[in-house]
């Protein structure tokens, strides 16, 4: 009789919400809300600057003899936010090779298209 195991979680190669970037939140209580995404986790999730907050309850310590409620943020779902532009207006990012045969993201503006990143990390060394 075999064991009922997790499934792994399908590795997404290509997102197109990374840490660093500008985004705006379109459904739930924070709607309308921009930040800066601060982290992604595993599991299609994101940390926003400043959006979902949440109030914790610290216990008293002995650094903090009264103790005392914080703010945090707590993570987004992905298909709750998306992509936004310098001005704070979302835009939907689009794939695209160039001359050098590298995959960008752009979206189209009123002037026209607009590069907005490379699909792969740059590397590290």
């Amino acid at each position: 009789m075999q064991k009922n195991r997790k499934k792994p979680t399908k590795n997404r190669k290509c997102r197109k919400v990374r840490n660093g970037d500008k985004i705006v939140v379109n459904s739930g209580n924070c709607r309308g809300q921009t930040g800066i995404v601060l982290k992604c986790t595993d599991n299609d999730h994101v940390l926003v600057q400043g959006v979902n907050l949440c109030k914790k309850h610290v216990r008293p310590t002995q650094e903090n003899p009264s103790g005392s409620i914080i703010d945090i943020e707590r993570p987004i779902h992905i298909s709750n936010v998306q992509v936004c532009d310098a001005n704070g207006k979302p835009v939907k990012l689009k794939v695209k090779v160039d001359g050098n045969g590298e995959k960008n993201f752009f979206y189209n503006s009123q002037g026209g298209e607009v590069t907005y990143r490379p699909v792969k990390k740059p590397h590290q060394s």
